[in-house]
């Protein structure tokens, strides 16, 4: 796939784009009949886009032949129904070896993720997403975050970098982010692509949308597809109403619960892909399992939730 229909494709989805878990055997060891499962039910429930293999994926937790048996179990389940993204991350030369295996496997693109630990500036930034995109033919997507962090001017740099068609947004700061879009705006004419990257991003979604930006990544479809495609076509359709019910009623306690605890951004996520039946398996370390209560909390969370789309709650 060349950039331009992968472009095309993220522009104006049909459903949220979907970030899915990383399933592991009881042993720990990689499952991949069952991680194909989750993905085939994503796309089935309506995704618009696999993001395999990234934050929510234990990217940093995965063996080189892992990530490319997962990227290339996703392609497969997908079909060509709808584009599989891939990470790539750490430092160059290994952003660069990632990079590679996702192309091998058959990934529509990239996502690239910050380089490991270093404060790096921003000639050194750019230098790093370059030949990470250089290195493929795939389209890239960066993704700022934690170290990386991006000026407008560098920014503007990256848009111009042939191969790289969007810019994802983990960081939060809206002004940076208001500065960035009309920075690219303005220098570099053209649809490049916006993302919010924030954990949960549908909490955040209506201040994005403000400053131009559509598109945002969903943890919670992973386990409540229904209620994440609900918000999105509430989102499109400017209904107000079942926005506001749902933030407040199922996303907002959600954050709240996923606050109780470091690395539940992704625990409390594949803990709820367990809840509705199908078995993931545990997180691997650093990262640990969402305490008893909490993972208790979840459920009857989900329940709400289901019954705010039934006019129930």
């Amino acid at each position: 796939m060349t950039p331009a229909p992968l472009a095309a494709r993220l522009r104006d989805p049909r459903g949220p784009l979907f970030f899915p878990v990383t399933a592991y055997g009881p042993d720990g060891s990689l499952d991949l009949d069952v991680y194909r499962e989750h993905v085939r039910r994503g796309v089935e429930a309506g995704a618009a886009a696999v993001f395999a293999c990234c934050g929510t994926g234990e990217f940093h937790a995965l063996l080189p032949e892992e990530f490319e048996a997962c990227v290339g179990a996703a392609v497969a389940t997908a079909d060509g129904r709808v584009p599989v993204v891939a990470g790539a991350g750490y430092g160059t030369a290994l952003a660069v070896r990632y990079a590679r295996l996702a192309e091998a496997a058959g990934a529509d693109g990239l996502l690239a993720m910050p380089p490991y630990l270093v404060a790096a500036g921003q000639e050194g930034l750019l230098r790093h997403y370059r030949e990470v995109t250089a290195a493929t033919g795939l389209p890239v997507i960066v993704y700022q975050r934690d170290n990386a962090v991006f000026t407008p001017a560098t920014a503007v740099e990256l848009a111009r970098t042939e191969g790289v068609i969007g810019f994802k947004d983990g960081l939060g700061d809206l002004d940076l982010m208001q500065r960035i879009v009309s920075a690219v705006r303005t220098e570099v004419p053209g649809d490049f692509l916006y993302f919010n990257g924030l954990p949960t991003a549908e909490q955040t979604q209506l201040a994005y949308r403000a400053i131009g930006i559509d598109l945002y990544s969903s943890a919670v479809f992973c386990f409540v597809p229904e209620i994440a495609l609900a918000f999105h076509t509430a989102l499109r359709e400017e209904d107000r109403t079942t926005v506001a019910r749902l933030l407040d009623g199922f996303y907002r306690p959600f954050v709240e619960l996923r606050a109780q605890g470091r690395g539940y951004a992704v625990s409390l996520v594949k803990a709820g892909v367990r809840l509705r039946g199908l078995d993931v398996g545990e997180v691997r370390p650093p990262l640990h399992e969402p305490h008893d209560d909490h993972v208790k909390q979840l459920a009857r969370l989900v329940e709400r939730g289901y019954a705010l789309l039934e006019g129930n709650a």
